[in-house]
Order: structure tokens, then C-alpha cells, then sequence
């Protein structure tokens, strides 16, 4: 393992150099989409910032010069690596693109690798944009009628896989990287960059296999396991969340503690939809508002012990980022479970009386129950930036649903509400935006209600993409996670269509046979 991060530390060094010192803006936009489709971006963060801010300047001082003196694939390759980077680039740089249909279809429409890089970054574009929103529906337009008379086109694949699953929403770790590596290898050009992903590749799977080791360990020792409920619960499937969202392979202990607040969320969430009666949720909830035991001793056992894993976890969380940060974020943490607990509590009534919510009060509640803002909290205070964390960021953390947060979680409650009623999971009773939907609105179809779902799930996208363009709330460490997070939801709901899906799956079974 020495000699690999040898060769590695050398071949980070000479992508260093030429991230820095390149005055060719193509080149470096480039270099760095490729370094970000491998996932080998944590390497070249600063150099990365710098050749950024660099080409920004560049192009907000000049951007008609900048237009007319590149093809489409540079600007729209421009846009979205800005953007994705933080950086406000104004969506009018694509005037010049608006015309007819037909004007485009006769300019662009052989222009495959222009095409899709207008409609990957057509899939930044916020509220407000329609202008690139239509763009991105005539490119993929122009690129679906491309599709049947390219079939054997060595880049046809590619296309199909980008229209279904743009790598804006995508985690590049899982996503098919051969059109890339091949190019590379035709053109002789940065191979170092395929050495060095193989290299990640091969170091982040044994810190992986680490990991699961110790998260199936910790998961024996909590001692839920020895109940019988709660006996065939499988770790890694908590675990893929925080291995998805943590790309640094340095962040090896963050992925192990953010995968036990994240099984409390799923453990908690089966006690209220399967094993407890309204009263015992009731009573649960309760001691959970008050963060202590008194008053649940007539719980059944394995929510007593449910309750104890939980203030356990927890007050063990907040000891290690005070000793790591010097601040103790266990009021924050508590507020942030007890707005759960309290939402489970709402849904578990609503089962029980039979009432259907308005969907107003389903999705305000859905939004919570989703876990989301608990997780996010939580790998909030495990980072770096924690140790400068102000008033005005824990206020915003404790008194209301910060907008990344919330978007994360509505594309969350969404996405697993939508999955549920094409699987036919969902009862009804409990909650299903869709049904909810559907009874304030007789006349409307599955169909239908299904599209207007969807819909509200892409325009959410678009006010996560703002939120990446608002430095001022919260790091882009922390923004980069909750991008993450909102990109692993298609993997967790979306099994029977995504094709990342079988590489996740692939690594998941590499996981298991090392525990």
C-alpha cells in the first residue's frame, strides 16, 4: 500500500502543475470535468478552486468574446463546471443558442458532444431559467432523434446513459467511466489520470472494507441486534449512505459515526410503521421529548432499548466532535430528534384514524419524517468547519429547515413516495403524496399525478442548485455533501431503472463477504 500512494502522491503532483499553471481555459475545464468523472476530485480541491476562480474572472469579464471564441461543448462545459463550482455565471451566456428549432436542429444537431454538454449543464439551471430550461429540452430532443440512426456509434451508450441519468445527479463513483478512460487511452493523452482513479479505486475499497468491519462490530456491541426484532437488520445498508457521501477517503472515521445516527433513523422509523401501537409510540416519543427514560418503563423491551442506543448514540456523537472541535452540539442534536420523533408520531395517527392528510400537511410533515435533516445535522458537525460554526449557523440549524436541507429531503420523500406507488408499496393511510394528491383531485390519473411528482422533484433540483450558488450559509464542504445525499436517493428508490444501481450493488456484495 506505501508504494501505491508513492506513485499516487507523483502523479497528483504533475496534474498539480498543469491545473496550475495552464492558460489554455478549454484544457483546464477539461482536465477537471475528467478528474470529476473519475472521482478523483478530493486530490486537486484547492487547484481545482483556483483554476476556477481563475477562468471565472476570465469569463465574467468578457463573456460575449468568450462565446464567440469557443465551440458550444466549451461554453456549456463552462457553465456547468462554474455553477457546479459556485460560481453565478449568468444563464443569458446561452442567448446566442436561442432560435428555432429548426435553425438549431441545422446548426448542432450532428454536434453530439456540444449537444450533451448543453443539456448537462442545462441541468443547473435554477428557478427561473426557462430559456435553459428549453435548451435542455431541445437537446435532448436533438439528441434522441441522433440516437436511431447512430446506434453503432461508439458513443451512442453514452449518450442514452446521459439523457436517463446526467452526471449532474449522479454520483461519478458508480457511473460508467469507459467512454472516458477510452478517449484517454485513443488520444494518449493524461493516462496518469485512469492510473490514479484505479488507484483510489483500489485504497478507498480497502478502507471500505475496514469500515464495515468496524460499523458490523459497533452494531454487535450496541446490543439491538440480540433482539429479535431487530436481529436480521443488515448495517450496510446504513452504511452506503455516509460511504456515497463522503468521497475523501480521509474521512474513514466520519463514515463509521455518521452511519450510527443513520441506523437510529431507520431502526426508529420500523418501531413506529411496524412494531409499536399508538400508545407506545406515544409513550416513546414522550421520553424522547424530555431526553431521559423516566416514564417509559412500560415499554416493551426493545423499545426501551431502542430509547437507551438512541441517548447513547447520541451523547456519545456529541463528546466526540467536543473533544475534535471544542464545541458540543448536543442541544442541536436533540432538537433534531425530538422534530422526528414528532413527526413519526403525527404519520403513526394518521394510520390509525384512518384520515387521509391534506397534501399540505403530509408533505410539511414528510419532509421531516424522511430522517434527512438528522442525518445532514449530524455529518454537519462531524466536519472540519464545525470548529468555526457561529450562532447564526446553530440558530438556523435549531429553529428552522435550512433551504439545502429541506431540498434534500423533499427530493427524498418525493422520490420514495413516487417509487412506492409504481412498486405498489405504499397503503395510503399513512401517507403517499400521490394519494393524498389524487383524492384533492378526482379527476386526474396515476399518470398524471406521477409526471406532477416528477416535475416537483426537478424543480427542487433547481433550488438545490441555488443553494450551491449561496456561499454565505453554509460551506461547499458541506453543500458537496448534501448534493451527495440528494444524488444517492435515485440509487436507494429508483432500483429497477438505474444502471449505477449494479455497481453500487457489485461493491455492497465485495463488503459483505469481508465481514
Amino acid at each position: 500500500m506505501d508504494a501505491i500512494y508513492v506513485k499516487q502522491a507523483l502523479m497528483c503532483k504533475q496534474v498539480h502543475k498543469k491545473l496550475v499553471t495552464s492558460e489554455d481555459p478549454t484544457e483546464n475545464f477539461h482536465l477537471i470535468d475528467i478528474i470529476q468523472r473519475l472521482g478523483i476530485e478530493h486530490y486537486f480541491v484547492e487547484e481545482i478552486k483556483v483554476a476556477l476562480e481563475k477562468q471565472f474572472l476570465i469569463l465574467s469579464s468578457n463573456p460575449i468574446d468568450f462565446v464567440s471564441s469557443h465551440e458550444l461543448y466549451e461554453v456549456a462545459l463552462a457553465f456547468r463546471l462554474l455553477r457546479q463550482g459556485g460560481y453565478y455565471v449568468n444563464a443569458e451566456l446561452f442567448d446566442c443558442l436561442k432560435c428555432s428549432k429548426k435553425s438549431l436542429r441545422v446548426k448542432y444537431g450532428e454536434d453530439v458532444k456540444g449537444l450533451i454538454a448543453l443539456y448537462e449543464a442545462s441541468q443547473l439551471s435554477i428557478e427561473g431559467e426557462d430559456g435553459l430550461n428549453d435548451l435542455g429540452y431541445l437537446s435532448c430532443e436533438l439528441l434522441q432523434a441522433w440516437l436511431p440512426r447512430h446506434q453503432d456509434h461508439i458513443q451512442a451508450i453514452y449518450v442514452s446513459n446521459t439523457l436517463q441519468y446526467p452526471i449532474h445527479y449522479g454520483l461519478s463513483r458508480f457511473m460508467d467511466k469507459s467512454i472516458f478512460i477510452n478517449d484517454l487511452k485513443a488520444k494518449n493523452k493524461w493516462i496518469c489520470l485512469d492510473e490514479l482513479a484505479k488507484m483510489n479505486s483500489s485504497i478507498v475499497k480497502f478502507m471500505n472494507k475496514n469500515e464495515s468491519v468496524e460499523v458490523f462490530k459497533w452494531w454487535e456491541d450496541l446490543g439491538l441486534a440480540k433482539e429479535m426484532k431487530f436481529a436480521g437488520y443488515n448495517p450496510l445498508k446504513w452504511y452506503m449512505w455516509p460511504m456515497a457521501c463522503f468521497t475523501d477517503p480521509c474521512f474513514s472515521n466520519e463514515r463509521v459515526e455518521l452511519t450510527k445516527p443513520i441506523s437510529l433513523v431507520y431502526i426508529i422509523d420500523d418501531i413506529f410503521d411496524v412494531h409499536g401501537t399508538l400508545d407506545q409510540l406515544t409513550l416513546f416519543t414522550e421520553a424522547v421529548n424530555r431526553w431521559e427514560m423516566d416514564g417509559a418503563e412500560n415499554l416493551p423491551n426493545f423499545m426501551k432499548v431502542s430509547l437507551s442506543s438512541l441517548y447513547k448514540v447520541t451523547n456519545n456523537f456529541a463528546e466526540m466532535v467536543y473533544k475534535k472541535h471544542g464545541f458540543n452540539p448536543i442541544d442541536t442534536l436533540k432538537i433534531s430528534w425530538v422534530r422526528l420523533l414528532n413527526a413519526f408520531l403525527k404519520e403513526a395517527h394518521w394510520l390509525n384514524s384512518g384520515i387521509l392528510p391534506t397534501t399540505e400537511e403530509y408533505l410539511n410533515n414528510g419532509i421531516v419524517s424522511t430522517g434527512v435533516h438528522v442525518v445532514l445535522i449530524h455529518a454537519f458537525f462531524l466536519m472540519d468547519h464545525a470548529k468555526g460554526i457561529t450562532k447564526e449557523t446553530l440558530s438556523i440549524l435549531d429553529e428552522e429547515f435550512p433551504n439545502i436541507i429541506y431540498s434534500v429531503a423533499k427530493i427524498l420523500r418525493l422520490s420514495d413516495d413516487l417509487e412506492g406507488v409504481k412498486s405498489g408499496d405504499q397503503n395510503g393511510l399513512d401517507g403517499s403524496y400521490l394519494n393524498c394528491y389524487m383524492s384533492e383531485h378526482q379527476d386526474i390519473s396515476c399518470e398524471d399525478v406521477q409526471r406532477h411528482v416528477a416535475e416537483m422533484i426537478l424543480n427542487e433540483w433547481k433550488c438545490l442548485n441555488q443553494e450551491i450558488l449561496n456561499p454565505y450559509v453554509f460551506p461547499s464542504s458541506f453543500t458537496n455533501f448534501c448534493l451527495n445525499a440528494a444524488r444517492m436517493v435515485p440509487l436507494m428508490y429508483h432500483y429497477k431503472s438505474n444502471p449505477s444501481l449494479s455497481s453500487l450493488k457489485e461493491h455492497v456484495k465485495s463488503l459483505i463477504k469481508s465481514c
